[in-house]
């Protein structure tokens, strides 16, 4: 499909979702946040996207939320509704919609990523950043909270007494402050940034089971909320199960025994075990 505010590509099995409002630094409107959400519903449906990499357009990755609206510019958005109760966040929706994703997504921040163009990042499962990158959680500087789900996910990333402090001072922040916080894996120069990125799709397309990957990515998420590792376990038991006895699983010690690439065929959108999704 053509978008407006965003770049989809798809290239050697990775899709490359770029925020493509350059001359705003990226920042989100509504537009965006419905790209977004078709975006990867259309990377996770289909079988020959293996990993996504999420950046930006320009010198910027995201500004966060585009603030031409003026100070009503939080009193709208997609999810609004005059009942406070029915109200659902834009940025959530997004974030949400990341979490249930069957594809590894990486976020390769190349500029400032501030307010949503931070908490984007968070359900996203590897973050690198350029050492152009500047980042922070702005909200209280605005008068507002942190959104898009991100007061679960960040002190799951980060640990709750550097996710306080980054909320609670509202302030901006280098890639190298970030990278020692646990925020981002790694710091390169600008013009590695992608490269790095890719290089990282490429070693997950290239060697894994994508029906593995699916369930590994949402095995790692889910527990994240568990109350005793007994839910680990009878999870890790089921799911080794049924793998184990898949062609995913023949095929993956076979080739490491001839000493061979290994040759997957599993498919997501067909050959998930009958257990999946166990949450709902």
């Amino acid at each position: 499909m053509a978008f407006e505010t965003i770049l989809y590509d798809v290239a050697d099995a990775v899709a490359t979702v770029t925020l493509n409002r350059p001359d705003r630094l990226n920042a989100v409107n509504t537009t965006v946040i419905r790209e977004l959400m078709a975006a990867f519903d259309q990377a996770d449906g289909d079988d020959g996207v293996r990993a996504v990499i999420v950046t930006g357009a320009g010198r910027a990755f995201c500004a966060g939320a585009d603030l031409g609206g003026g100070g009503k510019t939080f009193a709208g958005g997609p999810g609004r509704s005059e009942d406070p109760e029915d109200h659902r966040d834009g940025g959530g929706l997004v974030t949400l919609r990341i979490f249930e994703m069957k594809k590894p997504v990486i976020a390769a921040i190349n500029g400032p990523a501030v307010g949503f163009g931070v908490t984007l990042t968070l359900a996203m499962d590897i973050r690198l950043a350029s050492s152009a990158a500047r980042l922070g959680f702005v909200f209280a500087r605005r008068g507002v909270v942190p959104e898009a789900c991100s007061t679960w996910f960040l002190p799951r990333l980060v640990g709750i007494a550097q996710a306080a402090e980054w909320a609670y001072t509202g302030r901006v922040f280098s890639a190298e402050e970030a990278r020692a916080g646990g925020l981002v894996s790694r710091v390169v120069a600008p013009d590695a940034l992608l490269a790095t990125a890719r290089e990282l799709a490429r070693e997950i397309a290239d060697n894994t089971s994508a029906v593995s990957i699916a369930l590994i990515r949402q095995m790692l998420w889910r527990m994240l909320g568990a109350d005793h590792p007994m839910e680990a376990h009878r999870l890790d038991s089921l799911s080794m199960w049924h793998t184990g006895r898949s062609a995913d699983a023949r095929e993956g010690v076979t080739s490491f025994l001839e000493k061979r690439p290994p040759h997957f065929t599993g498919r997501p959108s067909k050959d998930m075990p009958p257990f999946y999704p166990w949450w709902t």
